[in-house]
């Protein structure tokens, strides 16, 4: 019987102490994990969209730009991208 006891006593303390705290802890972290992104972070995005939209508008300037200095630009850089590969 002291062998039973001794399997028993552990299992009893860790199903009602250890158990139900790491599951706590555990779901816990897992919401923090999928909560979705800080107002920090969704600034950043933002700020690198923002960024990202001026820099298309600026290759959209230059492009017309280099299509009315130098109409053919476009296919010179076609050609050069066939010679590479």
């Amino acid at each position: 019987m002291s062998l039973m006891m001794f399997f028993f006593v552990p299992a009893v303390v860790f199903l009602a102490l250890v158990a139900p705290v790491w599951l706590i802890l555990h779901y816990w972290t897992q919401s923090r994990l999928n909560r979705g992104l800080s107002a920090e972070e969704r600034q950043q995005l933002e700020n690198a969209l923002a960024l990202a939209t001026r820099l298309e508008q600026r290759i959209t300037t230059l492009e017309t730009i280099l299509d009315i200095q130098q109409p053919d630009w476009r296919r010179y850089d076609e050609n050069r991208n066939h010679r590479a590969s």
